[in-house]
């Protein structure tokens, strides 16, 4: 596929809900009939139920699933078809939405030169972009009910201290939110910070700039996305660099230390770090060229796994009494569903597919960057090329293969609601796939512009950010 160059003037909100019509305009084409059709109960709205947050990337427990929020099936953006607002966001940004209660929570970087470039579509391209220009790194909170802007806090302002890939932002990692603060983290100014959820900032904490790029080439500096979670007291965070890698656990009180950890023999990697419950309690787990798994009240490692990809970009997820790692690039590209409650190095001997502390594994399967998802017993895992492999959760024996769309690049990682899968991809198509044994499109809905932000579904509405704005679909 060819790469493509945008130059955005913002990042949008649009959210989506069943019934809503955000303006008028020229009627939806028909959407193409997937080889399997789909039947008329794939396109009923499920029943909204109890209201649910969404507060963290990829939602609660990073699991990417939002069953009971009534998700909207269809929509069109254009015509404004079940479409309730649309809200731009100034600068550039790859971070997702979190949604606690009536507020949507979002971070941006916005450029003094105005350069929103923007790189789409597959390419090898391992070069930097580099904006020199001041950035006001921002984060905002907007209304769910109609998109308008609450508050906005200037994070930080400066000049980046590293450059970005282009497919990338200086605003890549997604807040977290317990409902009493939301925790926010620029990895190119290395401010760590905590705002109430009246937008005052509670602390703010100087990390050091997070320098994340190519190992195998240090000057292709590629910038920072893992996210922060948020672990009973305190804020963790991952950060993996070309030197200095460590993870680290914050007060989320008041920003102190609690807790550091090096991983010296660890270099860049983007994904954000899982808390999974095991026999033996909680286990941090982290993806990387090693997997491993710490103690989130301590740091201290509990157990390592290898081998794995040089770019590690997935988080981990948990289900089903298992913890599912994948990664997408040389020279390893495995899925392994973990047992938690292991020690020491549980790595398996060469050409050995599983063993006591791993049911099953795939050695050449693993996706680069979206995050796969676990929906009712189905690992779903997504390649960046747009093909699509299901498994059954348990044994690893393979459902299907198939191919989302006509293929396309994908970087936001897939969601499931109401027995349906949402895969947004940087054409601007979002794909609605009824989840099941087979491969089946239901819907083909068309955003306009390049989503690489993962959706968040919380309270009858799908929030999908786009290169330009952030909207809301629902009921």
């Amino acid at each position: 596929m060819t790469r493509r160059s945008f130059t955005l003037k913002a990042f949008l909100m649009v959210v989506l809900t069943a019934g809503a019509h955000y303006a008028q305009g020229p009627a939806a084409q028909a959407p193409v009939q997937p080889a399997v059709p789909p039947v008329p109960s794939d396109f009923i709205v499920a029943p909204k139920g109890e209201a649910k947050n969404w507060p963290s990337f990829r939602g609660p427990n990073a699991s990417g699933v939002g069953d009971g929020q009534g998700a909207v099936v269809e929509w069109d953006v254009a015509a404004g078809k079940n479409v309730l607002w649309k809200t731009p966001v100034p600068g550039l940004a790859n971070s997702s939405p979190v949604v606690w209660g009536n507020r949507i929570y979002v971070t941006t970087a916005i450029s003094g030169a105005g350069d929103t470039t923007f790189q789409a579509g597959i390419s090898g391209n391992i070069r930097s972009h580099e904006d020199n220009s001041e950035h006001t790194l921002k984060l905002y909170a907007l209304d769910a009910a109609n998109g308008a802007i609450v508050w906005e806090k200037e994070v930080h302002k400066g000049v980046p201290g590293t450059k970005r890939h282009p497919k990338a932002s200086h605003a890549s990692s997604t807040a977290v939110t317990d409902g009493r603060r939301i925790v926010v983290l620029f990895g190119n100014a290395g401010i760590l910070a905590a705002y109430d959820m009246n937008g005052q900032q509670v602390w703010k904490k100087d990390l050091g700039v997070i320098d994340m790029g190519y190992s195998l080439d240090p000057t292709a500096q590629w910038g920072h996305s893992s996210s922060p979670i948020l672990y009973q007291n305190s804020t963790i965070v991952q950060i993996d660099q070309l030197k200095g890698s460590y993870i680290a656990a914050y007060n989320a009180a008041d920003g102190t230390e609690l807790w550091k950890t090096m991983r010296e023999d660890e270099t860049s990697s983007w994904g954000t770090p899982a808390v999974v419950t095991g026999p033996s309690g909680d286990e941090l787990v982290t993806n990387g060229t090693k997997i491993r798994a710490y103690d989130p009240q301590t740091g201290k490692l509990r157990w390592t796994l290898a081998p794995n990809s040089l770019i590690a970009i997935p988080t981990p997820i948990a289900g089903a009494g298992l913890v599912y790692v994948t990664g997408g690039y040389m020279p390893a590209r495995p899925i392994y569903a973990i047992r938690p409650g292991g020690s020491g190095d549980i790595s398996m001997p060469a050409g050995t597919l599983s063993s006591e502390r791993i049911p099953w594994s795939a050695d050449r399967d693993g996706v680069y960057i979206p995050t796969p998802v676990l929906y009712r017993d189905v690992l779903y895992a997504l390649n960046n090329t747009g093909v699509l492999t299901a498994y059954n959760a348990a044994t690893g024996e393979r459902v299907y293969r198939g191919r989302v769309g006509t293929g396309g690049a994908f970087s936001a990682s897939p969601v499931a609601a109401d027995g349906r899968l949402y895969f947004a991809n940087e054409d601007g198509d979002v794909f609605v796939v009824r989840a099941g044994k087979e491969y089946v499109q239901v819907a083909v809905n068309k955003m306009g512009e390049p989503v690489t932000a993962t959706p968040a579904i919380s309270n009858g509405l799908l929030v999908v950010r786009t290169t330009k704005a952030v909207s809301w679909r629902g009921v």
